[in-house]
């Protein structure tokens, strides 16, 4: 890398990439290893919300050791029916954990942030799926910075006034077609 002369500012960040060349995807291990070490809050802001049973059992973990865990997500004005068939199908396990989840409907929401305990912060293109880990081309900048931290969480706290909040009740009154679409779609998480 080159040596920087002169900084261009006070923050400095990190740019995390994931890519199917590299084998591994960084930002999924970035994502991962900052749920891991979270100890207060979790704010998760994502459109294609399809976490694997690693990041579940991640995001359940932390919800246990007294992390409080809020996702936000695409509802019903979401480009992509599959993801957002396989993203519902998974609220259970998480919703019965006491993790919060949100579902924006004012229109598509389409940013893709994470914050840890109001420090640590990532913004970027990567989905919260399989898929954006392993197969796309993806980056994110990632920073340690509460200012910008508790910049992104005062977003997140605005946006949270046009979601409509998921609880264990209105999960599991969904329609049974809906419950057999969304186990049928479960066949290409992967793909998603």
């Amino acid at each position: 890398y080159p040596a920087i002369e002169t900084p261009a500012g006070r923050l400095a960040v990190q740019t995390v990439l994931s890519s199917p060349e590299t084998g591994a995807s960084t930002a999924r291990t970035f994502y991962y290893l900052s749920i891991a070490a979270a100890r207060r809050t979790i704010d998760i802001a994502n459109p294609y919300f399809v976490p694997d049973q690693g990041a579940i059992d991640l995001l359940i973990a932390a919800r246990k050791r007294g992390v409080r865990v809020r996702v936000m997500v695409a509802g019903i004005h979401n480009d992509n029916w599959i993801a957002r068939q396989n993203s519902v199908r998974l609220y259970g396990p998480l919703l019965k954990a006491g993790i919060e989840i949100f579902e924006y409907n004012h229109t598509m929401l389409h940013q893709k942030t994470m914050v840890v305990d109001s420090v640590w912060s990532t913004v970027g293109t990567t989905n919260f799926d399989s898929r954006s880990f392993a197969h796309h081309k993806d980056n994110n900048v990632c920073g340690c910075d509460a200012q910008v931290a508790q910049e992104l969480e005062g977003i997140f706290n605005q946006d949270i006034k046009g979601c409509e909040v998921m609880t264990v009740e209105k999960w599991r009154r969904r329609p049974f077609l809906e419950k057999f679409l969304q186990n049928t779609v479960s066949l290409l998480q992967e793909q998603v």
